[in-house]
């Protein structure tokens, strides 16, 4: 009894066996191959791992080393752009800054020669001191300045503003209106309006190549003046040439630049000071040669009237 139970036993085991044989088979066929498929995968990954080590970049600073000039908003960037400047001729005005007015942008100009001048100006305008650039919180009033100004519209706009650093100067000529205590009053040939010009014991006061006196200095007398500026503003004589008095003669020599026979005026470049003369023609006299035509180089006879030059004789030199 106990051979067949071990028999039966055994016998049943090797069934066992049997039976787990062909599984154990199957899986040991199974297991490589997924090893073999899987492998590839993971050894990319691996090997991505490995040969790809996560990279770290540092932020560039692209906007540069700080700057707090740059940093800080200028209001007028907010502002829409300025239109530009109209290409016309610009016309230079000098004249001493009376008023400046920083809400309007706007200088109220004495010009010399008389009279008042009101000019605007922006941030389009440039203001420079010897062609150094400068800001408009340089502008003070007393100031000579020079300005090149242009009509926009009609406004009288400044497209720049010349201060200098040295003692300002400036020339003009016309005919004395009159003179007294220490100030002389002039018509001056580029204004319609009187000028007036302060004298003081050091001014100088020369007719040709001798020093004269205030006692010279009479009403119709034409003369020349360079002139500074106070500190109060006001301009004040630095020198003053005696040119003419009325009555007096004078010989021109040189080239005929220009020739209105209509008005009778003749243009005159002196041959000897390199000067330029006007010189009106008197019909009546018998002044005018059919000859007479610009270019011609001609010598002029002529009396100051106490207002301009009149000619008494106009002789033509011979071409050579």
């Amino acid at each position: 009894m106990d051979a067949a139970v071990r028999v039966q036993i055994g016998g049943a085991k090797g069934d066992n066996m049997s039976r787990l044989l062909p599984i154990t088979l199957a899986f040991s066929l199974i297991l490589p191959a997924i090893a073999f498929a899987q492998t590839p995968a993971q050894s990319a990954v691996a090997s991505s791992v490995v040969s790809s080590p996560p990279s770290i970049e540092v932020a560039k600073d692209t906007a540069g080393p700080s700057d707090n000039s740059e940093i800080a908003l200028d209001p007028a960037s907010l502002l829409p752009d300025l239109p530009s400047l109209s290409p016309s001729k610009a016309t230079l005005v000098g004249g001493t800054l009376e008023k400046l007015d920083r809400v309007q942008d706007r200088v109220t100009l004495q010009v010399f020669g008389g009279g008042k001048m009101k000019i605007v100006f922006d941030p389009r305008t440039h203001i420079d001191r010897d062609g150094v650039p400068l800001s408009a919180a340089e502008l003070r009033p007393g100031q000579r300045i020079y300005v090149d100004t242009v009509l926009d519209g009609s406004t009288v706009f400044a497209r720049n503003i010349h201060l200098k650093s040295a003692a300002p100067t400036g020339e003009s000529r016309g005919v004395i209106v009159s003179y007294r205590r220490g100030e002389l009053t002039m018509r001056d040939q580029l204004s319609p309006h009187s000028v007036k010009v302060r004298l003081s014991p050091s001014t100088r006061i020369i007719k040709g190549d001798k020093n004269s006196s205030p006692s010279e200095l009479v009403p119709g007398t034409l003369i020349a003046v360079k002139f500074g500026a106070q500190q109060d503003g006001h301009d004040l004589a630095q020198e003053v040439a005696i040119l003419a008095v009325p009555g007096s003669s004078f010989t021109f020599a040189g080239e005929v630049i220009n020739l209105d026979l209509r008005t009778g005026l003749l243009v005159l470049a002196s041959s000897t000071d390199r000067k330029t003369y006007e010189i009106y023609l008197d019909q009546a006299a018998g002044t005018i040669d059919d000859n007479l035509r610009q270019g011609a180089n001609v010598s002029v006879v002529a009396r100051f009237d106490g207002d301009r030059y009149v000619a008494r004789s106009v002789s033509i030199s011979a071409q050579h």
